[in-house]
């Protein structure tokens, strides 16, 4: 309840400060007016709140929440503590159609312009996604962690590579997009895309739920998960696509925003333990007030410039990790 309240109240925040003040008060009374409840307010105001700060509040938390699960879900699935979203090779692959139709204008005709690059950055993601499954599974059609992860961090190197020539190649105002876009934003979300983001975050966290228990066996690895009458080869192949269509339609939307997913599994579980029925639902809040906590810190750092999240994520992760590390030792 705490942190539920508390991510309410960043919310609020968020959609309180920016370039142009607005009070709690104004705040509700464009919400009323854009639902035909009140009136009394300059349409300018209506808009501000209405088609711009609040797809993009909803958004940052509903990011914050999806990377935070999946973070956790691999961590789980892999036995990997340093695992995260993008553990196979999809922010590699999305950079690469990103930076396809940023640098050359592919696809721009036919897609609106700047929804170009959320389409390519989302195929690039499922085509990296695509390589690394086929080069991880086994004859059996198993999915083993270990190689799953030497796959991942395979296609991500050459995502990489890739993405550096297109870059090394095009021309400098084309960098300086890419550079924008792989540090993460959610300042341009509107509404359209933050309901795709929400439907994508609900349908995981449902799926993840459902197999909460599943992921308490697969603590104990797969030997023990089978004995528990788990099956285990169909439910790793539910749990990662699961996960990675869900980083993919993130990343697609808000660019690459690191250690939300490596960080905040770690803080749920030493906050509630490893039992995913607790773990998962904390995770979720505290990756969104997280995120939206960071959208805050970006507008304001920094008066009349805004910051990349991925920036001011770092900023906040990397400290917190090390304090986690020499407090408690290595996460479980």
């Amino acid at each position: 309840m705490v942190l539920a309240a508390a991510l309410v109240l960043s919310m609020a925040a968020g959609i309180v400060v920016g370039s142009v003040g607005l009070s709690l008060d104004e705040v509700f009374t464009a919400i009323g007016a854009r639902l035909g409840l009140a009136g009394g307010i300059d349409a300018n105001t209506v808009h501000i709140v209405v088609n711009l700060r609040m797809p993009r509040v909803v958004t940052a938390a509903a990011v914050g929440a999806g990377l935070a699960v999946c973070g956790a879900v691999l961590q789980s699935l892999t036995g990997n503590v340093l695992a995260d979203p993008y553990l196979l090779g999809m922010s590699s692959g999305a950079s690469v159609g990103a930076v396809l139709v940023i640098t050359t204008g592919l696809g721009v005709g036919l897609t609106a312009g700047i929804g170009a690059v959320s389409v390519a950055a989302f195929i690039g993601a499922l085509g990296a996604l695509a390589l690394v499954f086929a080069i991880a599974t086994t004859r059996s059609g198993a999915l083993l962690p270990n190689r799953l992860i030497l796959a991942g961090v395979a296609v991500a190197q050459g995502g990489a590579a890739l993405t550096s020539a297109m870059i090394y190649f095009g021309d400098r105002d084309a960098a300086a997009i890419v550079l924008r876009w792989t540090l993460g934003s959610v300042a341009g979300a509107r509404w359209p895309s933050t309901l795709v983001v929400l439907i994508a975050v609900a349908a995981t966290l449902a799926v993840v739920w459902w197999h909460a228990r599943v992921l308490d066996a697969f603590t104990f690895g797969d030997r023990a998960a089978a004995s528990l009458g788990v099956p285990v080869t169909a439910t790793r192949w539910i749990l990662y696509l699961t996960v990675s269509i869900c980083t993919a339609v993130l990343v697609a939307d808000t660019g690459i925003i690191g250690f939300v997913g490596l960080v905040i599994p770690h803080l749920a579980r030493f906050a509630v333990g490893p039992l995913h029925r607790r773990l998962l639902p904390v995770t979720a809040l505290v990756g969104a007030l997280l995120l939206v906590g960071a959208d805050i810190a970006s507008r304001v750092v920094l008066p009349g410039r805004e910051l990349p999240l991925g920036l001011v994520t770092a900023l906040v992760g990397v400290p917190v990790f090390v304090v986690i590390l020499r407090r408690h030792g290595a996460p479980a």
